[in-house]
């Protein structure tokens, strides 16, 4: 693809796309007409997501209705009492939670939703945005199935500025009224193989959806272009992997792809890697690479950019993608992003737009994947081991809310 044509797949998909939605399912189409384009023919798999449609949700503090939207799948019903605003979760901190609607600063993770619970916090608020943008956007959230684990209180979200003026003001009392439809709905994958001389294979994963407020751009319409453009560089050529190429649906939503298509364990064994791309080909930043595999591949990835004149830093971690579920089920894993410098390139906001990439600059990211996965794809013996450090493992269970990190 040239830099035109590049471009012209940013412009055309320039709209929301949240998992299991009536435009993620366009987008998934388009996908599937551009592999057609190339001569390749991809599918549509899709697999059950939790869903939910707001009837209504209001917040009132101190007698004032504060603009909110209400958490999906957090349940229905109404909750008045005291309002609480948690500065951190400290032992001095978190029983003074019990019986009252309680404000966090960042996401509902699983651990501060716990804490929540455990110390008897009846309703939550929690905020986004930026007290220094002129917009007043409010992010549509979800109270995610595993994080909930079946046990509900409501929720809503707001906008930085008004979550700061509640606290500047010393709010007293807040009433939270939530209505919504709950229901499972689809999401959807897209799969694409292109067969090779054995029967084991690489599989290379990007996601498609966006965030409620974002075009999703940069994040990660760029990943999705990278595996068409990597697609487009075997067509017609032979190679001893055979690949697999899946854009994910639903990865904005907990990684929800990814996961279902882990599902099948027995499938997993007949693949030797991972390479996912989250994020590429932004005007600025630098480019990284996130290895949840031995750290011999660190130093591979070090070596080529070497070679191919591409500065990249490259770690042995864990990356909070799609790449993640595969290297839980024992697939070593290798994530590519470019990370765009503070202040240059924001992601789930309305600032995600096409502006923020560089068809240059995606050309350039993409030349190097190309070459990456040329070597994976035709090595007579897969130069990664399919084995998972310890040291990775163990960041796996803290990240998938197995075991609490006992940093943070």
């Amino acid at each position: 693809m040239n830099t035109k044509e590049i471009m012209q797949i940013f412009e055309d998909n320039a709209y929301v796309r949240t998992g299991g939605s009536d435009q993620e399912l366009r987008c998934a189409e388009y996908i599937r007409e551009k592999c057609a384009q190339m001569g390749l023919k991809a599918q549509i798999t899709p697999f059950p997501v939790d869903m939910a449609t707001i009837q209504a949700a209001v917040l009132t503090v101190d007698g004032q209705e504060i603009p909110c939207k209400g958490y999906l799948c957090a349940g229905s019903g109404e909750v008045t009492a005291p309002f609480y605003y948690l500065r951190d979760t400290s032992p001095a901190s978190l029983p003074q939670c019990k019986g009252k609607i309680v404000m966090i600063d960042g996401y509902l993770g699983y651990w501060k939703y716990r804490d929540l619970l455990e110390n008897g916090a009846v309703g939550f608020v929690t905020y986004d945005g930026n007290i220094n943008y002129a917009d007043e956007d409010i992010d549509q959230r979800e109270l995610r199935s595993y994080v909930s684990k079946g046990e509900k209180i409501p929720g809503v979200n707001i906008n930085a500025k008004f979550a700061m003026e509640l606290i500047r003001k010393g709010s007293k009392t807040a009433t939270i009224s939530l209505k919504q439809d709950e229901y499972v709905g689809e999401s959807r994958n897209v799969i694409l193989d292109m067969p090779g001389e054995t029967e084991e294979y690489i599989i290379l994963t990007a996601h498609y959806d966006s965030t409620s407020l974002s075009q999703g751009a940069y994040d990660n319409m760029t990943g999705a272009v990278g595996l068409l453009g990597i697609a487009e560089s075997f067509v017609g050529k032979s190679h001893r992997y055979g690949l697999r190429f899946i854009w994910c649906g639903s990865e904005e939503r907990g990684l929800l792809g990814a996961k279902a298509y882990c599902q099948d364990e027995e499938a997993l064994k007949k693949v030797v890697l991972n390479i996912n791309l989250d994020m590429i080909g932004c005007i600025m930043g630098n480019f990284i690479a996130v290895c949840s595999t031995e750290e011999a591949l660190t130093h591979y990835i070090q070596y080529m950019g070497l070679e191919m004149g591409l500065g990249i830093r490259v770690s042995q971690d864990v990356y909070s993608s799609d790449s993640t579920p595969f290297a839980d089920k024992g697939v070593p894993a290798v994530s590519f992003a470019r990370i765009s410098p503070p202040n240059t390139g924001t992601i789930h906001n309305r600032y995600d737009t096409m502006a923020l990439v560089s068809g240059e600059q995606m050309a350039a990211d993409i030349d190097f994947l190309v070459a990456f996965t040329q070597r994976m794809a035709n090595a007579v013996c897969c130069p990664v081991k399919r084995v998972i450090p310890d040291s990775v493992k163990e960041k796996l269970d803290i990240y998938l809310c197995r075991k609490r990190d006992k940093n943070g």
